[in-house]
């Protein structure tokens, strides 16, 4: 996955000139690089603290609709759905031709849907509060929308990036609406 992603950071920095380690701003674009798709996997090891321990246990023991992926496909999905999150908000941050205002509201609303979506494993997983959770992937699912419009004025290819992460939450979305309605 890393390889993934750096060789895509390069890919965005082809000109030999801008790839030169010693060159300033990119070492600065570089680190944003780092940065920008570390948040997001952090956040979601921090989540998957939460998530763990209970998938063996108490998940185990829930109602769960025919169409439930196995557990092992979640990990994968959701260390991809990070990276391409975070590519997309380095787009975001190293531009520079953005107004302050438009890009201050994109940086929140990243910030705001990484805390959502922490909050969902803990909700959902740690405290076993479905209906809780549910509501919280409403609200993940309307702040990745914003995001996704918000990210659309500052770059495009930084919006498209973030389809996959939105698909993704609108399929957990109506998994955890359907064990919640399973379980209730």
């Amino acid at each position: 996955m890393a390889f993934i992603a750096i060789s895509f950071y390069l890919g965005i920095h082809n000109n030999a000139a801008k790839c030169c380690i010693f060159n300033k701003v990119n070492m600065k674009n570089t680190l944003k690089f780092i940065i920008a798709i570390a948040a997001p996997l952090a956040i979601g090891a921090l989540g998957s603290y939460f998530t763990i321990s209970e998938i063996k246990s108490w998940y185990q023991t829930i109602n769960k609709p025919s169409f439930n992926p196995p557990n092992y496909v979640f990990g994968p999905v959701w260390t991809i759905l990070y990276i391409l999150l975070g590519i997309s908000f380095f787009f975001i941050w190293q531009n520079n031709t953005a107004t302050s205002k438009l890009k201050t509201t994109a940086i929140a609303l990243f910030i705001a849907q990484l805390v959502l979506n922490f909050l969902w494993s803990v909700l959902f997983f740690n405290q076993h509060q479905i209906g809780w959770a549910l509501v919280d992937i409403v609200l993940l699912w309307l702040s990745i929308l914003l995001m996704i419009k918000s990210f659309a004025k500052i770059n495009t290819k930084s919006a498209w990036l973030l389809v996959p992460y939105i698909s993704w939450v609108s399929f957990a979305m109506y998994l955890n609406y359907s064990i919640w309605v399973l379980n209730k």
